[in-house]
């Protein structure tokens, strides 16, 4: 099992509340795939640096630490691109947390 950093844009244009909903429907896309969430980090809503479309100035940021299978990421790509909450979605591998000493 390997440890995953998902940075997910979320298009919540009028819907400031449904963020939470989002990140539910995420949490159990990744559980679902066979994966386990480890923590779930919200940021604010920033604007974008460079707008592609006017429609989408601005989106929600969130953080999510997961780990499961490397295959989990080509799932997760597949299913969260046809959710229309999700504006953008980028996967890295995240390092494991050191020990307090």
């Amino acid at each position: 099992m390997k440890r995953y950093e998902g940075l997910f844009i979320l298009n919540t244009t009028g819907k400031e509340e449904g963020v939470k909903d989002a990140l539910d429907k995420i949490s159990s896309e990744i559980v679902a795939a066979g994966g386990t969430v480890e923590t779930i980090q919200k940021m604010d809503r920033k604007p974008f640096a460079r707008v592609a479309d006017k429609k989408h100035t601005a989106g929600f940021y969130a953080n999510v630490i997961f780990s499961g299978t490397p295959a989990i990421i080509a799932q997760l790509r597949t299913k969260l691109a046809l959710n229309d909450e999700i504006f953008r979605v980028l996967f890295s591998l995240s390092p494991e947390p050191k020990p307090a000493k």
